[in-house]
């Protein structure tokens, strides 16, 4: 009998339009239970820092992570998730926050939405916004982002699952 594939079908039948794509706001909250490894390679990125060069440096490692596998969505899954500074890179507007004299590179957004085309997912901790005031509104609107509960225990279980952790520093 012929190995079925679930992913590559529903990935394909998805590009071909046949299955609704859902237009999952940032507001969503997954529970960790939710997120599954898909993939043989499965990789988190982990970003709780603020710091604008080191997020960039991030996003190239992980441009250089799917070139490796030939931009292949179904050969490697990555994640990125983000708590404490590293919410900020993920927000509509810095307005009303802690980092609101900051100015970010509008580049960091456009690359990770380009990351996002090879399946980057990226989960934001509710608990950062909720500790600095900041409403689950602020975050920009992708599909490829989400809510988690809390940005650390999300790491400590993707790792569970089978996730490699990764952090540039």
């Amino acid at each position: 009998m012929p190995h079925f594939d679930r992913r590559a079908f529903l990935g394909t039948m998805a590009l071909a339009g046949a299955l609704p794509v859902a237009a999952e706001a940032a507001q969503n909250l997954l529970q960790t239970k939710d997120i599954a490894k898909e993939a043989d390679t499965a990789c988190l990125y982990h970003c709780d820092y603020g710091d604008p060069n080191r997020f960039a440096q991030t996003l190239n490692n992980i441009s250089n992570h799917y070139a490796a596998y030939g931009a292949d969505p179904f050969a490697i899954q990555i994640a990125l998730v983000a708590h404490a500074g590293g919410v900020k890179f993920f927000l509509d507007s810095l307005d009303g926050t802690l980092w609101e004299k900051e100015t970010l590179d509008p580049q960091l957004a456009e690359k990770t939405d380009a990351l996002s085309k090879n399946g980057l997912k990226v989960y934001l901790c509710s608990f950062t916004f909720e500790r600095n005031k900041i409403p689950h509104e602020k975050a920009r609107t992708a599909p490829y982002i989400a809510f988690v509960p809390s940005g650390v225990a999300t790491v400590g279980a993707l790792q569970n699952k089978g996730f490699a952790y990764l952090k540039v520093g």
